[in-house]
């Protein structure tokens, strides 16, 4: 599906769900990995993931649309536009708009790291695990406030 089309969709699916034109654009945006889409406040712009039409089809993308056109409609006329508003959860459910899209498939998602370091008190003997090396002169123990003893782990253990 092309941009032009989606745009041409979104408009429907204004005047069908809500009586009320779409004036701006929506296009598809491919960096999107975690969010089916999202709506801007400053251009009134609508980006949809197009990787939620691949794997969930059209009727998954047209709620997505409805819970941006519901950000679009609420922001414009001046009412509470934001997830926690109680128009925009009334305005989403009168719609039938998704509150959260279906997620993805393994989509190069972030990397867990193992645990490369721990930390030791030297008074308390209390064991902090981290991913990254800290400046030991900076902190102290959360627990007694002593001095801290870094040390490399030699087999990771995972988060």
């Amino acid at each position: 599906m092309s941009n032009d089309e989606l745009q041409a969709w979104v408009e429907n699916v204004s005047l069908d769900s809500f009586g009320v034109p779409f004036r701006h654009q929506a296009t598809f945006n491919k960096r999107l990995s975690s969010t089916g889409g999202r709506y801007f406040t400053k251009s009134h712009h609508i980006e949809i993931n197009p990787h939620q039409l691949e794997e969930n089809g059209r009727e998954e993308v047209e709620k997505i649309i409805k819970h941006e056109l519901c950000h679009y409609h609420l922001h414009l006329a001046g009412r509470g536009y934001k997830h926690r508003d109680p128009d925009f959860k009334q305005l989403l459910q009168h719609v039938g708009g998704s509150r959260f899209c279906s997620t993805l498939p393994n989509r190069g998602g972030r990397k867990v790291q193992p645990y490369r370091y721990v930390l030791i008190c030297r008074d308390c003997g209390m064991k902090y695990m981290r991913k990254r090396k800290v400046d030991t002169r900076r902190f102290r123990c959360g627990k007694c406030r002593g001095k801290l003893q870094q040390q490399t782990l030699d087999s990771p253990e995972k988060s």
